[in-house]
């Protein structure tokens, strides 16, 4: 149904580049590639959910954060009113809190009540599906919604648990030794998303 997990900060990350190696990048979504997919997944919510009236977008820190307000401004203009978007801290619901205990927390927003809602978790790259089930623990602890789905922009594939998402920007076939990397004007240099390769990867 859902899912995402993340190195240190997103699922975007795989593995460590291999000491002495050059890391090269090539870029597969550009700034229009983004908010195509966006806007698509929009108006794929909108659809499956029969508009906006139950639904409820939270992002996961950091960066799906900012896309969750991006696709609550898309759906806005398309249903006429204004919808805010949330964010869940999922860091004290990793598996691997144990072993790197000192990550920083992040914001939590619950813009509503979430009992009842559909509850719209919104992340930039699905990757094991470890950030996704923490996200699902996480929300249990608030209440109950009526249903859960999963929208990201990237599904790089490698899933560790059973864990889907409903809706996809692009789907990224990679390897364990490539790293995806999402960046957004919001907190980067503008809007990518590339793919880093570590010198002699295949």
């Amino acid at each position: 149904m859902v899912a995402s997990a993340d190195a240190p900060q997103s699922d975007a990350h795989s593995s460590d580049p291999l000491e002495g190696s050059v890391p090269q990048a090539r870029t597969v979504l550009d700034e229009n590639d983004i908010a195509r997919a966006l806007t698509r997944i929009t108006h794929e919510i909108l659809e499956r959910n029969r508009g906006s009236a139950d639904v409820l977008l939270l992002g996961i820190p950091t960066r799906g954060v900012h896309l969750a307000r991006r696709v609550a401004r898309r759906m806005g203009e398309v249903e006429g009113r204004e919808i805010k978007a949330g964010a869940l801290d999922v860091t004290m619901y990793r598996d691997d809190l144990r072993l790197k205990p000192a990550r920083a927390l992040e914001h939590t927003d619950i813009p509503d009540d979430i009992d009842d809602k559909i509850v719209v978790l919104i992340d930039d790259v699905l990757y094991s599906g470890r950030t996704i089930r923490a996200a699902l623990d996480a929300l249990n602890e608030l209440g109950r919604p009526r249903a859960v789905q999963l929208a990201v922009l990237v599904d790089r594939g490698h899933r560790e648990l059973p864990i889907r998402a409903d809706f996809v920007g692009k789907n990224l076939p990679t390897s364990l030794a490539e790293k995806v990397k999402v960046t957004l004007t919001e907190t980067d240099d503008g809007d990518a998303v590339s793919i880093q390769t570590t010198g002699g990867a295949a």
